[in-house]
């Protein structure tokens, strides 16, 4: 498990990282989200001893990752897959890895094998291409079959095979009972491959929930409904405006949805006033559509819509003159 207790990082006026407090369990695959400029990669550098914390911190199985005697044995990590001299082979890289931390070489051909890296271990890394740089990454960090896995961005570079792949891993790993801590951008991965889920904006800790309590508790989702007793809809439309914390939407003459109610509620609803059911089932809403809404006062970078053609960019210049 890592626990992260007040971890905060500030570079002189700025604060990176603004006393998170986190409990990242094994048996699970926790998904870490926010902006650019969240603080993401800052508190995974932290983790690892690469950064120092300005205050409180952040412990591995109850101990600092500086205090292990052989730290790839413990804790993997994959954070900057091109930081390797290119003129190794992937199988040297390794090598040199497995001999600092006392693994035996046997372990080197099997992560090879496992990232489907084995027939060009020998190749010089400086002709990789970005995704066989992070599967190399990926093996780097299974070396020392550590309890413990920290990734970001491991599906970067990769092809639709690569980034399933690394999905079923990554849930391989935990189900194994494994410590999963990895950051990605690919919110519809992200959505497939988390079961707990950390977000954070500038520093601050946004949400920590699991995965489904997120998309099912969101004021997005919403319950979708239909009924051939067309004529007595309106009856449903009004029990359910009474109360003035629901949404209700009628798409077509047949079909309700309604924000605010769970399904269980509506069904109920419906059974009582006897209303023939065609269809009841809860519409949820997407992982980018929740991360979008928790994190729109967040963002570092705002942009704004282009204007193009010369017109438009003259009358724009005039209006501000």
């Amino acid at each position: 498990m890592i626990t992260l207790r007040e971890l905060t990082k500030r570079y002189g006026e700025t604060t990176a990282v603004d006393g998170l407090s986190l409990d990242i369990k094994s048996g699970q695959v926790t998904g870490f989200l926010g902006p650019n400029g969240a603080g993401k990669s800052t508190t995974m550098r932290m983790i690892l001893g690469l950064d120092h914390p300005s205050g409180g911190e952040a412990l591995i199985d109850g101990k600092p990752y500086s205090s292990m005697r052989h730290p790839i044995r413990e804790v993997g990590a994959l954070l900057d897959a091109k930081a390797l001299h290119p003129a190794r082979s992937a199988r040297s890289h390794l090598v040199a890895q497995a001999r600092s931390n006392g693994i035996p070489l046997r372990r080197v051909d099997e992560v090879l094998e496992t990232v489907g890296l084995a027939k060009v271990a020998r190749r010089s890394a400086g002709a990789f291409s970005l995704g066989m740089y992070q599967r190399l990454g990926v093996a780097g960090a299974l070396l020392g079959d550590p309890r413990v896995l920290i990734f970001d961005e491991p599906v970067n570079g990769l092809d639709p095979d690569g980034v399933r792949w690394v999905r079923e891993l990554v849930r391989s790993l935990a189900a194994e009972g494994r410590t999963v801590f990895l950051s990605s951008h690919l919110m519809s991965e992200m959505q497939l491959t988390a079961d707990q889920l950390v977000v954070i904006g500038r520093g601050k800790l946004l949400a920590d929930t699991p995965m489904a309590d997120l998309l099912a508790g969101s004021s997005l989702s919403s319950v979708r409904m239909r009924t051939p007793d067309v004529a007595d809809l309106r009856m449903l439309i009004d029990h359910l405006r009474k109360d003035g914390d629901v949404n209700v939407e009628s798409p077509a003459a047949d079909e309700l949805v309604v924000k605010g109610r769970s399904v269980e509620q509506i069904g109920d609803l419906a059974y009582r006033l006897g209303l023939r059911l065609h269809e009841l089932r809860t519409v949820s809403a997407s992982l980018e559509q929740v991360y979008m809404e928790l994190t729109a006062q967040s963002v570092e970078y705002e942009t704004v819509a282009p204007v193009f053609g010369g017109t438009n960019s003259k009358e724009t210049q005039g209006a501000g003159a």
